[in-house]
């Protein structure tokens, strides 16, 4: 079977092979920045696609309230609490099933094209517990107690979506599986967008309050995901996203965003700008929303916000969120447009109170002075360029070992590339996945650890920690936390690797008000080698290469 062919790199490959690894990373960087990842608009038609059928399942669900309808009725029922209601539940089920964020080929997943269900319904899988050793629900495959509360989970979801009304007794069991999920795997949780959608779940529990509580959940969403761009790492995201728009395809408006293409390729100047703009842009459309109770002043704040929306999925990210940026305009335009007089102050449970405060207050708070230890997702720390991230290298042929001695649903990135590309085409858009991490301001200090890690880079395979995480335990969406020292450990355990044969590079996300990423170089065998801190300051003087200007 064959793929449409993506856009190759304006270079030899083969001969690209054969040079330094310096010089390979600078080729394949220039490349990124003027082509993306290349991927053919086919690809991006299947995405179109699929937000189609996710808002066909809504519609579908809706259909069966009896309060709501078809879509030849929807401008009368639209804005009705069920009709939200459904769409987050629907939302959960969707992304929870692997159908949404983390899917296709632009999250390195081509044969089958998602994992999710077909790794959280299958025994024996690698899962990440939320505390490792913890009796029955902390061990690193998956039982079949873990399978029959993943499908139980589901099916009450199920219920709840073709429920005539869901009244809040169909929503209990939800809410209580799913952090039962998160125990067991916390892979799970973090899959069903708990930060979001298990937050605007519990907000429906409170029937006086559900309103304005959901209210506040949309609002942290949109701070602190505009707060996590207040650093020196969000220029380069531009940069990398730009480059990879299918909308702005433009050899001379993806060159502007750096200070020098094709030598220097830093952010620019309007790089920089579009950075503080939409930083500001997702600071102040929320303010305008929450001070005005109707009227022009809310229509110019939603009118913003679609268009803030608009502009993130059209450059289609490569984790791919459309239908989390769909839920949230249209919860946008029911929260704060149709239900514009209820204020988000007005929540009055004692316990929802305090819920709220840990999950929108707290765990951010926490997340971003201490990234260690918390999710990026948790933290609401979206699409900032400040993540935590690994890099696994695999000595000769050491790879083969995950496929003898894991199960799981999908084979190496490089063997489901092999069956619908050649070799060359193969190599090229792996290559594509070193340069995108490159680009970011974070992987320059890849430059000074590779190095560290192996004494002869020729000698490894290079695979990101991203599709290392989607292969092995079925989902990935930016969180190093999820490829991290447990995943090596869970890996070791089943692959049993020699000294050398895998090492990983693992960074952290820089802390609020800190200067530095901290790193450790691991060896799956022997356990930590190293560890240390590199200066951002100092990153943002290297190209993606590493040298210096």
């Amino acid at each position: 079977m064959q793929l449409p062919a993506p856009k190759l790199p304006p270079y030899d490959v083969a001969k690209w092979q054969t040079l330094p690894f310096a010089e390979r990373m600078k080729l394949v960087c220039q490349a990124w920045a003027i082509q993306g990842y290349g991927t053919p608009w086919a690809v991006y038609v299947v995405y179109v696609l699929k937000v189609g059928v996710y808002v066909g399942g809504w519609f579908l669900f809706c259909s069966m309230s009896s309060r709501l309808g078809g879509p030849s009725s929807v401008a009368s029922w639209w804005f009705e609490p069920e009709a939200l209601k459904k769409a987050v539940l629907w939302s959960m089920a969707f992304e929870g099933l692997g159908l949404g964020c983390g899917s296709g080929p632009l999250t390195g997943r081509y044969y089958p094209p998602i994992g999710g269900v077909l790794y959280f319904a299958r025994p024996g899988t690698t899962k990440m517990p939320l505390v490792p050793g913890l009796p029955l629900f902390g061990g690193q495959r998956r039982t079949w107690l873990d399978v029959v509360l993943c499908v139980t989970h589901y099916a009450f979801l199920v219920r709840a979506l073709v429920a005539h009304e869901m009244s809040v007794e169909l929503l209990y069991p939800v809410a209580i599986l799913l952090p039962l999920l998160g125990l067991t795997d916390k892979t799970i949780f973090l899959a069903s967008r708990g930060e979001h959608y298990f937050t605007a779940l519990v907000c429906f529990l409170f029937a006086s309050d559900w309103l304005p509580g959901s209210k506040l959940v949309w609002l942290a969403i949109w701070f602190w995901a505009a707060t996590s761009k207040l650093n020196r790492h969000f220029p380069a995201v531009i940069c990398v996203m730009t480059s990879n728009s299918p909308l702005l395809n433009i050899g001379s408006i993806r060159k502007l965003m750096y200070r020098g293409y094709p030598d220097d390729l830093r952010p620019s100047r309007v790089a920089h700008g579009l950075a503080a703009a939409g930083t500001l842009v997702e600071y102040g459309f929320p303010v305008v929303l929450v001070l005005s109770s109707g009227g022009t002043p809310t229509m110019v704040g939603l009118t913003v916000m679609l268009g803030f929306h608009l502009y993130i999925t059209s450059n289609i990210p490569m984790a791919v969120p459309i239908e989390w940026n769909v839920v949230m305009v249209y919860g946008a335009f029911v929260l704060f447009g149709h239900h514009a007089a209820v204020s988000p102050l007005d929540v009055r449970s004692p316990a929802l109170i305090i819920y709220l405060i840990v999950a929108l207050v707290l765990l951010p708070i926490a997340g971003n002075l201490f990234p260690r230890f918390v999710s990026f997702l948790l933290s609401m720390r979206y699409y900032a360029g400040n993540w935590a991230y690994s890099v696994w290298l695999f000595k000769g042929d050491s790879s083969r070992k995950l496929d003898a001695g894991l199960v799981k649903s999908a084979p190496l990135v490089h063997d489901q590339l092999r069956k619908f590309y050649d070799e060359t085409t193969t190599t090229a858009l792996i290559s594509k996945v070193m340069a995108f991490r490159a680009m970011h301001l974070h992987g320059r200090a890849l430059q000074e650890l590779v190095p560290r890690a192996v004494d002869d880079i020729d000698e490894y395979t290079w695979l990101d920690g991203e599709l290392v995480a989607g292969v092995v335990i079925g989902w990935n969406f930016g969180d190093g936390h999820l490829h991290d020292e447990q995943l090596l450990a869970a890996v070791q355990a089943q692959c049993a690797f020699e000294p050398g044969e895998l090492r990983c590079i693992f960074v952290e996300a820089q802390p609020f008000f800190g200067k530095h990423l901290a790193w450790r170089i691991a060896d799956a065998k022997l356990g930590q080698l190293s560890e240390g801190k590199v200066l951002v300051a100092g990153l943002t003087k290297m190209q993606p290469w590493g040298s210096d200007r």
